[in-house]
């Protein structure tokens, strides 16, 4: 994280270069450009007149103002050149030297940076000693000597406080109070590095040192993730952005930051993005500190997301340049992504096991405790798969140990010093730091190997009953879909551990409970098969579940539960992206036969004889959530509703309440640039008594979702597949996006987007799926028809027209869709929800 610089004394008695020196020095960190001018000047005056002292002072003012400008290489030259200047005076010296510690640290230098504040210190005053220890502080928290650092922070703070109070003595109290801050985050005490940097920033700007004040908020978006405020974070970021405008190597260390804190908060694709845009300044300013961590960020980053070949090559260049930087407690960290990059590339063995096992001890050594518990785990798992299980029992032991202990009889609040000697209380507050997901997991892992499926399921129940407590504090939903994934592993073993049972009915609970932890607010209870089962009447219900690479449907109809095993995770996949390349492209009507008979083959055709021809409800999972399910040969003419799962697709059908008997208010919407728009909203109005067109701009759509029962929007859509909350309908004065409907009270019944790509999804979770249906749904929609490939304008009108025609008739919203896709051949809109009751 961005840490101050260091300034210098204030001038006193002084020869005019040595005082036109200092001035210079007191604009580098306000006026850099003006600074490196200035001094230059100075410089080849002091030089002429054989100034030592001034030459001195010259070229440490020269080196402040090339580190403000990310020149690190730069300011390490003209320090040096300070040190050795012949004559100039021990405290000079040592001065350009207590500069020198934060640019070697800062070089990727930082064991050295603490040789040469050793040797600074004998020449230095009491108050510039308070100054090298808040330098300091930042090498020994690069080295994660975090207590000494601290240490060494309080130390200063302590005579900085009571300073005379110049303005570098302001300086470096509030720089002081900013490093110590950062190092209480890396801790993870976020709410004593907030304090810090809030003080670092108050002080900063009362004095108008007004880059130490863009420093102090160059570190909010870190701290606002890490305190669970993502939109927060993003606002912050923003601001951050602007104002380190033209300080590359700050700008990019902020970035590289942010982005661990966005890892942390299992966002890696927002992660990426932000260190995509840090490496490349990092290299460029040789800023090599804070590179060697983007890069060990980046390597997690590869690995979350699926490919372990690059992650493995990016930790390996990450640890080169911990292990030259002599940061061998970071050095665990990059051998951690090495060994989860080979668990994923290649076969266990009982060498890769002991290597899993020796890391994690390191990890832990080195106050790493939620990272070496989670590996430990994956220790113990890959112990079972080579049938050590001496091994694994021991490792799920030391995740488990203290777990019963701890509930029974430790008093809330009690110290656990008064209750157990040092080293069971060191004990205690290691287990304390493992993540509940973990422990869990561990806890019902170790009951299924003593055949207690009871057990496991308990422990499984609990784990995720933490988590789903956790969840319930965001509204966002992109929130909760994201700290839901805490549990994610947790809720796969307990599918699992159900699967490996065999019974449908308890694959169906755990495929719901998974779904659950993540669902909005109003479909997170867990629901009665039985009542799904009368719910349906003679409809039936399939929903999908992946068990690891395998993709399996319970199917549910009034009559029985059926599991059935279906096809691979990544041959379902392939097949759907290739019936999406064949509508996209819109080629010979055989190519999409060929692929929408391929995906049917995958998805349905196990389920065929049971399925018949009931209305149908489909829970998606994966790769199924981009699917257009009325392109399959044997749904066409079928009604078909897609649910976030069994939960949702109950509220949504209880979301409609009555009218009184009164016909529905429809109001509908045209965007710009879309051939035809007007044409289909003209005869959509005219469809239903008392429609009425409403202007295509946010205000009035927005106040017509609140008060209408059915809106229709014809514009353009776009779906962002990092962002999908920022995906939208395009308006006439800009994006109607899905975070806009998050502060509407209530949305309209019906909603349908005539806009090609406004159902598509992406799914962080299952249970939540993020985009504008979700979004509406959570609203309390209880349908919403939308486009999940492109769709041409005629065909767009041609549908929607029929659509309408037969809602207005009486006809349910899913029934209409599927008959209105068999009249027009276009088979690319979905009834999300529950579509099957009608609006007359």
């Amino acid at each position: 994280m961005s840490a101050t610089s260091d300034e210098h004394d204030p001038p006193g008695d002084l020869h005019p270069l040595v005082k036109a020196a200092e001035a210079a020095m007191m604009r580098s960190l306000i006026d850099p450009d003006h600074a490196m001018r200035a001094s230059r000047v100075i410089l080849a005056a002091a030089r002429r007149a054989r100034a030592a002292e001034a030459t001195a002072v010259a070229l440490r003012s020269m080196a402040l103002a090339a580190r403000e400008l990310g020149d690190l290489e730069a300011a390490e030259h003209h320090l040096r050149e300070a040190i050795g200047t012949a004559g100039a005076p021990p405290e000079r010296i040592a001065q350009a030297r207590l500069s020198l510690v934060t640019v070697r640290t800062e070089r990727g230098h930082p064991l050295q940076a603490l040789r040469v504040a050793a040797l600074a210190w004998a020449y230095l005053t009491p108050l510039d000693r308070a100054k090298l220890d808040t330098q300091r502080a930042v090498a020994l928290a690069h080295l994660g000597r975090y207590q000494e650092a601290i240490a060494s922070c309080d130390r200063a703070l302590r005579a900085l406080v009571t300073a005379p109070g110049t303005i570098d003595d302001r300086r470096f109290l509030a720089g002081g109070l900013l490093n110590r801050g950062l190092i209480h985050s890396y801790r993870g005490d976020w709410d004593a590095a907030m304090r810090d940097l809030a003080a670092c920033l108050q002080i900063s700007q009362h004095a108008g040192l007004r880059h130490l004040a863009r420093l102090s908020a160059a570190n909010l978006p870190f701290l606002a993730v890490r305190r669970g405020d993502i939109a927060g974070a993003f606002k912050h970021y923003s601001e951050a952005e602007d104002t380190l405008f033209g300080f590359p190597e700050r700008l990019a260390t902020m970035r590289a930051d942010f982005a661990g804190a966005l890892l942390a908060a299992h966002l890696p694709g927002e992660a990426r993005a932000m260190l995509s845009l840090a490496v490349p300044d990092l290299e460029a300013s040789g800023a090599r500190a804070a590179l060697a961590e983007a890069r060990l960020k980046l390597a997690q980053v590869e690995l979350l997301t699926g490919d372990p070949h690059r992650a493995r090559q990016v930790a390996e260049q990450a640890a080169e340049e911990l292990a030259a930087q002599d940061r061998l407690s970071w050095l665990p960290l990059a051998r951690e992504v090495l060994l989860r990059s080979r668990l994923a590339l290649e076969p266990v063995t009982p060498e890769l096991v002991a290597e899993l096992i020796a890391c994690a001890d390191d990890l832990e050594e080195g106050s790493h405790q939620a990272g070496a518990a989670a590996l430990r785990l994956a220790a113990a798992e890959a112990a079972l798969a080579v049938d050590d299980h001496p091994t694994a029992s021991a490792q799920l032991a030391r995740l488990t140990r203290h777990a019963e202990q701890r509930e029974r009889w430790m008093p809330d609040g009690t110290r656990l010093t008064s209750l157990a000697s040092e080293p069971q209380a060191r004990q205690f507050a290691q287990a304390a730091q493992i993540p509940v997901p973990v422990r869990q997991h561990a806890l019902a892992l170790q009951a299924a190997l003593q055949e207690d499926v009871t057990g496991a399921f308990r422990a499984i129940r609990d784990g995720l009953a933490e988590v789903s407590g956790r969840v319930e504090a965001f509204e966002d939903p992109s929130l909760r879909a994201h700290a839901a994934r805490a549990g994610e592993r947790l809720a796969a073993f307990g599918l699992e551990v159900a699967v490996r049972d065999g019974s449908a009915r308890e694959v169906f609970e755990w495929a719901e409970r998974w779904r659950a932890v993540a669902a909005p607010a109003h479909a997170c209870a867990l629901v009665d098969p039985d009542r799904v089962r009368a719910e349906l009447g003679r409809g039936a219900l399939v929903e999908y579940v992946a068990d690891g690479d395998a993709l399996l449907a319970v199917l549910v109809t009034g009559e029985r539960m059926l599991l059935r095993r279906l096809a691979g995770v990544r041959q379902v996949k392939e097949a759907i992206v290739q019936l999406r390349y064949a509508l996209r492209r819109q080629g010979h009507p055989r190519d999409v036969e060929t692929a929408a008979a391929e995906v049917e083959r995958l998805v349905l055709r196990p389920l065929a004889a049971d399925l018949a021809d009931r209305p149908l409800v489909v829970v998606p999972v994966g790769a199924l959530h981009t699917l257009p399910w009325g392109a399959l040969p044997c749904l066409r003419e079928r009604p078909v509703s897609v649910a976030a799962g069994a939960a949702a697709w109950l509220r949504a059908r209880k979301a409609r309440g009555s009218r009184s008997g009164r016909p529905p208010s429809v109001v509908a919407a045209a965007g710009p640039a879309l051939a035809h728009a007007y044409a289909e909203v003209a005869h959509v109005v005219a469809c239903h008594p008392g429609g009425r067109q409403v202007p295509g701009r946010i205000g009035p759509v927005l106040e017509s979702l609140g008060t209408a029962d059915v809106v229709h929007l014809a514009a353009h859509g776009v779906f962002h597949a990092r962002s999908p909350l920022v995906s939208g309908i395009t308006l006439e004065d800009g994006s109607l996006m899905a975070y806009d409907l998050l502060d509407v009270s209530r949305s309209a019944g019906l909603v349908v987007l005539s806009a090609c790509n406004s159902g598509m999804s992406r799914t962080p979770m299952e249970g939540a799926p993020l985009g504008l249906p979700g979004t509406f749904l959570a609203k309390g929609s209880s349908c919403v028809v939308a486009g999940l490939v492109p769709v041409e304008d005629e065909a767009a009108r041609a549908v929607m027209s029929t659509f309408h025609e037969l809602v207005a008739a009486g006809q349910p919203p899913d029934t209409a869709l599927a008959c209105a896709a068999a009249k027009t051949g276009e088979t690319g809109f979905a009834c999300f929800g529950a579509g099957d009751q009608p609006l007359y």
